[in-house]
């Protein structure tokens, strides 16, 4: 018995040994392997979870499908914010969006409003409502860029999940746009409601990014044709009459003919309602400042304010004045309702 002891000893070692030595040598792989492999199924985990935590369907019209999606309402908020925001932007940024873009859509479902869509869509997803893309739409966009890109985007959205934008208790009108030409606008300055919290303010963080400057040429025919005027033979185009408190062209005469602003950006398909123009030749030559409507928050601003280190909190104060970040579920409850 007592020469069998170390035998049994030795042996035990060995088939522990054996066992051992395979993990051993695979360990310092695993690490490597396992990391990259539990980042992508976190990614898609992330966008997965979202839709699993959305309360209501939003019934999209696709476009160039012609087909109706119901989305679930906190995917169709990743969906907006990876079209309407670069996903370069802050995370604060995309968090302050995050907010506007669920805003949007409750107040938006709340109303019932259905003006341009087909029968049994609440929405299309375009830029009539939200700019709306799914994963796979997504995946051709951003191609090697997809999974950081919408891990953040949906990080960014998880992160403002249940919450809205209100005023007085209610969800506002959350609008935004690209970039302002320095300053934002009151809203009955370019639509016809005046609304409390969509108030001008300064917006300095976008002078210096790309979609601030614009120039175009148009024929002298393709303008007057297109503006329904005639110009003069003094060599002026026309006459700013009036501007707006976001430094916008309220009115303009063009040989006697009066114009808003709103109506020249739109008949000519300009950048902003800020612009000025000259005769030159053959062409009217025309410089815009700004991309978009220029009421509520501006997207290149909400990113300066978040380089500065501005909290999404601090950059939807500023741009809505006077709002709360509230709860969206006493909303959600009465929209599950009527689902």
């Amino acid at each position: 018995m007592r020469n069998l002891k170390p035998f049994i000893v030795l042996t035990s070692i060995l088939f522990v040994m054996v066992l051992m030595i395979p993990t051993l040598l695979v360990m310092p792989f695993t690490d490597k392997v396992s990391g990259k492999l539990a980042e992508e199924l976190q990614n898609k985990q992330q966008a997965q979870s979202s839709v699993a935590e959305s309360p209501i369907d939003v019934a999209v019209y696709r476009a160039n499908k012609d087909v109706i999606e119901n989305i679930p309402l906190e995917e169709y908020v990743v969906g907006v914010v990876a079209s309407e925001m670069p996903a370069d932007f802050e995370e604060e940024a995309l968090k302050a969006q995050a907010l506007a873009a669920r805003t949007f859509i409750l107040r938006h479902l709340l109303a019932g409003e259905k003006i341009g869509t087909p029968e049994g869509a609440d929405v299309t997803d375009t830029v009539a409502h939200q700019v709306y893309k799914g994963q796979e739409e997504l995946k051709a966009i951003w191609k090697g860029d997809y999974d950081w890109k919408l891990a953040k985007v949906t990080g960014a959205v998880k992160a403002t999940a249940g919450q809205i934008l209100t005023y007085n208790n209610e969800p506002i009108t959350a609008s935004f746009f690209s970039t302002s030409n320095g300053k934002t606008e009151n809203s009955e300055e370019y639509w016809q409601n005046e609304y409390p919290y969509l108030r001008s303010v300064d917006s300095p963080w976008d002078i210096d990014t790309p979609k601030f400057l614009k120039q175009v040429s148009l024929s002298v025919a393709d303008f007057q044709n297109k503006l329904g005027v005639q110009l003069g033979s003094d060599g002026t185009v026309g006459k700013i009459t009036a501007r707006t408190t976001g430094n916008r062209v309220d009115t303009v005469e063009i040989n006697g003919k009066q114009l808003t602003g709103r109506e020249v950006r739109e008949k000519l398909k300009l950048q902003s309602s800020d612009f000025s123009w000259e005769w030159k030749g053959d062409n009217i030559v025309i410089t815009t400042k700004g991309y978009g409507h220029g009421v509520g928050m501006s997207q290149y601003g909400a990113n300066g304010m978040a380089l500065e280190g501005k909290k999404h909190s601090d950059i939807v104060a500023h741009y809505y004045k006077g709002v709360e970040i509230g709860s969206a579920e006493q909303y959600l409850t009465k929209l599950t309702a009527k689902q």
